[in-house]
């Protein structure tokens, strides 16, 4: 008798698949952590105090690992890395990199980037963008700078919002608790729109908490999540990093 053939694993191939894969996310996103690596180094740095400017949750996170005794500026993108490469080898997938899904990613970023783009105009203010340490400072940063900030926004704090803090509170919720997957989900997002608003600066500055703002917040945060959720991190990453930077770089400048 003929031996036995094994079915093959079917391996993604799909746009819609691919485009959520750790290995296509990760060279997706390197740009984005190389634009904000680099240009820290080169533009947010602050003589007078002796210190970089950072993106608060980047701040965060590097805290978190200062914390293990891991005391290094660039321990969070290290870290990020790592988390895509395993994850990749845990799928399985292979290692081939379609350029097409790239630049399919690249396009489908813009696109998302427009719905929050209308909705962030709708409000009259246009310095709600990249949760920085010292957002009164914005305007005084060079276009450069302000560049710098949108990529570490993007990449940063949608890591500690939603690839983070959502996989944790699902995990805790369906894995521990024994919840659906959908009320895991529903609560990961509400969780994480709601710490993603109290995350940013919404004091007025004459005092107490500015409503607007926190709606504002809110209202971006569900929208990242959903767009986590349905569309992977990529994709939230980007439009994200691109929406901060048309607020702080474009706009600006017209």
């Amino acid at each position: 008798m003929p031996a036995q053939q094994r079915n093959p694993v079917r391996q993604p191939s799909g746009y819609l698949t691919l485009s959520t894969r750790p290995l296509h996310v990760l060279v997706f996103l390197i740009p984005f952590m190389v634009l904000y690596e680099v240009g820290s180094i080169y533009y947010l740095q602050q003589p007078s105090r002796g210190v970089v400017e950072t993106i608060g949750a980047r701040s965060f996170l590097a805290g978190f690992f200062d914390a293990f005794g891991a005391a290094s500026l660039h321990i969070p993108p290290i870290v990020l890395c790592v988390v895509l490469l395993i994850w990749h080898l845990l799928e399985k997938d292979p290692w081939r990199v379609r350029g097409w899904v790239i630049i399919g990613m690249t396009a489908e970023s813009l696109l998302w980037t427009l719905p929050l783009l209308v909705f962030g105009l709708s409000f009259p203010f246009t310095h709600a963008a990249a949760g920085v340490n010292d957002p009164s400072g914005l305007t005084e940063l060079s276009w450069q700078a302000r560049l710098t900030l949108s990529a570490g926004a993007g990449v940063y704090e949608e890591l500690l919002f939603r690839l983070v803090l959502i996989s944790a509170v699902h995990f805790v919720i369906v894995d521990l608790m024994q919840g659906t997957d959908r009320v895991g989900k529903t609560i990961a997002v509400v969780v994480s729109a709601v710490c993603f608003a109290l995350y940013h600066n919404v004091v007025q500055p004459g005092g107490g908490i500015d409503l607007q703002l926190v709606i504002y917040y809110a209202i971006a945060g569900f929208y990242f999540a959903g767009l986590f959720i349905f569309r992977g991190f990529g994709m939230c990453v980007a439009a994200h990093a691109l929406f901060d930077a048309i607020v702080l770089v474009v706009i600006p400048s017209r």
